[in-house]
């Protein structure tokens, strides 16, 4: 685990139990009561548990339903005995049922701190962001250099309406931290968008697309 953000509200520490080829897990502190939040649940539940030791964790929040982001979701969910919270929409492909099912721009609260939730269909149908004050945790909707993986056209065509209406209306100094690789800084995002949004692509675009690579 390594702190990768802090002020004298929040604290942001990743999570990356298997290595580089695992989904990241964060967890998000509130340095002024120690209350936290838990941000997908990916594997090896017992190291994850031990990074949490010491915070109050409350909520464990989940991006979306694949598994590479929710395997050690039913022991972690046993052992803290917090409400797991995701969209509906993915809830039939999450491993244990969800105590709070959120919608678009559903508020949690803990400690001082507030999450926004952001539905960003794309990837799943249920996909979710999550905002805390100036970080994103954008889980596989977005990434360096482009957007997560996407089955069909329709559905890149949702991740672009999601990206587009949801997340770069954000700030350009908002700090985005991926379901996988290093984090980005969404005014780069931004700028790297309208490149990609200037050019012609097929009809038939999907897959894993980069936004300054992909024709």
């Amino acid at each position: 685990m390594s702190v990768i953000a802090e002020d004298k509200t929040i604290r942001v520490e990743m999570l990356r139990p298997g290595g580089d080829q695992w989904a990241n897990s964060y967890l998000v502190t509130c340095r002024q009561t120690n209350e936290a939040v838990l941000i997908d649940a990916p594997i090896k539940a017992d190291w994850m548990l031990g990074q949490v030791k010491g915070t109050k964790v409350s909520y464990i929040l989940l991006t979306h339903n694949h598994s590479d982001h929710t395997s050690a979701l039913p022991e972690i969910k046993e052992l803290l005995n917090v409400p797991v919270a995701g969209h509906e929409k993915d809830a039939a492909k999450f491993p244990i049922p969800l105590d709070i099912k959120l919608g678009d721009e559903h508020k949690i609260i803990f400690g001082k701190l507030e999450v926004i939730a952001l539905h960003t269909p794309g990837h799943t149908p249920g996909s979710m962001c999550f905002r805390v004050g100036h970080f994103l945790f954008s889980g596989d909707t977005l990434f360096p250099h482009g957007p997560g993986h996407t089955n069909s056209p329709a559905d890149f065509k949702r991740i672009i309406k999601s990206l587009s209406e949801k997340i770069f209306t954000l700030p350009d100094d908002t700090f985005v931290f991926s379901g996988h690789g290093d984090a980005t800084v969404l005014g780069k995002e931004k700028k790297e968008f309208k490149v990609f949004s200037s050019r012609r692509h097929p009809l038939n675009l999907s897959g894993d697309v980069l936004w300054l690579v992909s024709k």
